[in-house]
């Protein structure tokens, strides 16, 4: 049988294992809003890779006059990135909220690789729209 120690109350004991789940739990929904983004990040740039390879060989592509490649590209990074955005903000609130039942860092390892991929999210976005223009 379990068995406490003497100082230790069991509500106690239950609200920190409830919110180190919760902790865990807002972990992972942060790595799935990331590996969301990276997808559309990645496909968006092939995407608009693959689309300017083939319209500098000579292929006709339709909408020509409205930059077909860019414009995909365009928006798959900016859907990506937004998606990044909201990811991390959802995150940071729900660590906010955790850190009155406990000390929770915020600086944890997927907040870091979500703040780098937003950055590089902003700064693809940012690249594309520069050579639209």
């Amino acid at each position: 049988m379990w068995r406490q120690a003497p100082d230790e109350h069991p509500a106690k004991n239950s609200t920190n294992l409830a919110a180190a789940r919760t902790r865990m739990a807002a972990d992972r929904t942060l790595m799935a809003w990331i590996r969301t983004a990276l997808s559309m990040l990645s496909f968006g740039f092939t995407i608009y890779k693959v689309l300017q390879a083939f319209e500098q060989a000579g292929g006709v592509l339709p909408g020509r006059n409205i930059n077909t490649p860019r414009a995909v590209g365009l928006f798959l990074t900016g859907a990506g990135t937004v998606a990044m955005l909201m990811g991390t903000t959802q995150y940071v609130f729900e660590i906010r909220e955790l850190r009155l039942h406990g000390h929770f860092p915020i600086t944890r390892p997927p907040l870091i690789m979500a703040v780098f991929m937003s950055i590089s999210g902003v700064v693809l976005f940012v690249s594309i729209i520069t050579k639209l223009f």
